[in-house]
């Protein structure tokens, strides 16, 4: 009998957690073969940008596994299933644990435990990091474990090939997937028993965003076209701290705040502002830095979660007319920690961080308090996942990582995002999808080769009819089109006229796109077919997010809409369900109730300290 089969899409650290536990699973039998598929080397997939640190609470200075969990639920404004995060804050001081045996080479404290310092919206310090390239040491940690069984023959790399679609057969089963070598870009088949998704973000959608060139959400709108469910996608996080760049924005790490660093802008006491209470206060005193979380949220200061943050500093810009000598920015300050601490105590720290700073912006942060911004970060949405393996609606097809929706408001608070990508793959995906695999009744090397020759067909002619375009229209210049209205009109501040409008341009560069020409038609590493295949996609997934947005009548979040100021429960406290509609290319909308059984919601209100909520059977 040949081998189990499973495919996974993404070099990550959702899909090497995913590899590694597979193999290892497998390792004494050795009747399973991981197929690993890649656009980048593994080791340069977008994990590496995740600087910061990787929640887990130990049981010290007043924090727990439970706490974790009330800060998680209540940081994401109530809308996740609460039984996926509770298994997650639960699973997480045993993952920091593993990483710490696998040698990764977290920060100490004098005593030799491991570090950890805060991050946003938590009054206890539980994120564990290395220096300030925690998400780079965890990849490699992951790689070099997936690397050993390789050599073993449990494992096989494709780097260098992008996912197109997946393969089902008369049953609707999966049966494998189809790929398309980036290189010699011939379009392959790869029979499959289970496959599973762990390909990131979408941020491509928002033409500049922290995101890097992989994260296109090609492979997510592909199998949302295939009967996928898309779920939550109007909520996309936006980081509060970031530095502007031509090609990307690049992130200045939640861990600057969790270090000490402070926000602020210079004060102007003729503006004002509106306390809880309904007082009105100045913005700061003139000639003196204001700062403004620090005033507005004594209990937590520069550590509020990231769309508190970011709604304050719009505020400050748009609204107070208070940004830097009149541009969007505010300050980020780490000097005064340079001055009381030392140069090498801050680059113990934050080194790696600062480095970017002063290598795209030619000032030196230790000295001079650095000018940030907004930008688009993390998908909260994401393909729809079950709550209990990650299974999508299809089957034998899993996500993992942050192209599934499960953990919506598990990123909320800083440093959960490299917790819930290991978790899903290590602990959910990895697993159930090698249990699904094994338990089926004919193996994908069983399916009739043409049906797997039927899809790579497909592909194939699609391609050719891309490649073949000769219009008058630029890709790229739709795709900076679709980038900059999408920051317009669907990041911060939403209003319904302006989402209808966002719709209807939508549209029109659908239409104007099959009016684009690709000016390199050669069939040797074509990154022009390539760039307008993603795009194709990135127009559907907009769409999603758009409709999304429009329907959901509240603010929550970090999205407000100026109609509807406050967070409806009532009407909205459930997850938005998005499915193709192939007769019309357009998303049906559709709702799903959230599990709330463990902690009851409650109004979220950081001006002071959050009471636990949950229970904690």
């Amino acid at each position: 009998m040949s081998k189990t089969k499973i495919a996974i899409i993404g070099g990550g650290l959702a899909g090497l957690a995913a590899a590694m536990k597979i193999a290892e699973e497998s390792s004494a039998t050795k009747d399973c073969l991981v197929q690993m598929f890649s656009i980048v080397p593994v080791k340069r997939s977008h994990s590496v940008c995740a600087q910061g640190g990787i929640n887990a609470a130990n049981n010290t200075t007043g924090d727990s596994p439970h706490q974790h969990f009330d800060d998680t639920v209540y940081g994401g404004d109530f809308l996740a299933n609460q039984g996926p995060i509770k298994r997650m804050c639960d699973e997480a001081p045993n993952i920091i644990n593993l990483f710490d045996r696998m040698g990764v080479p977290f920060n100490r404290t004098n005593e030799g435990n491991i570090d950890r310092r805060r991050f946003g919206g938590t009054l206890h310090p539980r994120t564990a990091y290395a220096g300030a390239t925690t998400g780079q040491q965890l990849l490699y940690g992951l790689d070099e474990q997936v690397r050993r069984y390789e050599s073993q023959g449990l494992v096989e790399k494709y780097e260098g090939w992008e996912y197109l679609s997946t393969i089902f057969n008369e049953n609707n089963q999966c049966c494998g997937i189809v790929a398309q070598n980036l290189t010699t870009m011939e379009v392959k088949a790869f029979p499959a028993d289970a496959v599973i998704l762990a390909t990131g973000g979408p941020g491509a959608v928002y033409g500049r965003s922290t995101n890097s060139v992989s994260n296109n959400g090609l492979a997510v709108t592909s199998l949302y076209h295939q009967g996928a469910k898309y779920a939550n996608g109007e909520f996309i996080q936006v980081h509060p701290t970031a530095i502007g760049g031509d090609d990307k924005l690049r992130l200045m790490s939640e861990s600057a705040r969790g270090e000490g660093g402070r926000v602020w802008v210079w004060g102007d006491p003729n503006k004002k502002w509106i306390d809880n209470d309904g007082n009105e206060r100045p913005c700061g005193e003139k000639g003196k830095p204001w700062y403004f979380l620090e005033e507005k949220y004594p209990a937590y200061g520069n550590l509020v979660p990231r769309d508190i943050a970011t709604r304050e500093i719009f505020k400050v810009v748009y609204e107070y007319k208070l940004g830097i000598e009149g541009r969007p920015f505010v300050h980020l300050d780490v000097s005064h920690i340079a001055r009381e601490k030392g140069i090498e105590y801050l680059d113990r720290k934050l080194k790696g961080i600062l480095e970017i700073y002063e290598k795209f912006k030619g000032v030196d942060p230790h000295e001079v308090p650095m000018e940030i911004f907004p930008a688009v970060h993390y998908s909260m949405g994401g393909l729809w996942v079950d709550d209990n393996t990650q299974m999508t609606n299809l089957d034998g097809v899993f996500a993992a990582g942050e192209c599934d929706y499960q953990f919506h408001g598990a990123n909320r608070l800083g440093a959960n995002s490299l917790l819930s990508c290991v978790y899903t793959g290590l602990m959910v995906a990895g697993p159930e999808a090698l249990k699904y695999a094994k338990s089926r009744n004919v193996q994908a090397e069983d399916t009739p080769s043409k049906v797997l020759e039927a899809e790579v067909k497909r592909q194939q002619e699609f391609l050719d009819k891309l490649i073949n375009m000769s219009g008058p229209e630029n890709p790229r210049k739709l795709h900076h089109e679709l980038g900059e209205l999408m920051t317009a009109n669907v990041t911060i501040v939403r209003n319904n006229e302006d989402l209808e409008k966002t719709i209807n341009k939508i549209d029109d560069l659908k239409g104007r796109f099959w009016n684009s020409t690709i000016p390199d038609k050669g069939n040797w590493a074509n990154q022009s077919v390539r760039y307008a295949h993603q795009l194709y996609y990135l127009f559907d997934l907009a769409e999603i997010i758009v409709q999304g947005a429009l329907n959901r009548n509240e603010s929550r979040g970090a999205h407000y809409k100026p109609e509807f100021p406050e967070r409806n429960d009532e009407e909205w406290l459930k997850t938005t369900i998005a499915s193709y509609d192939k007769s019309t290319g357009k998303p049906i909308i559709s709702y799903e109730e959230i599990d709330k059984s463990l902690i009851p919601p409650r109004k979220r209100d950081y001006t002071k300290k959050s009471v636990v909520g949950a229970s904690k059977n």
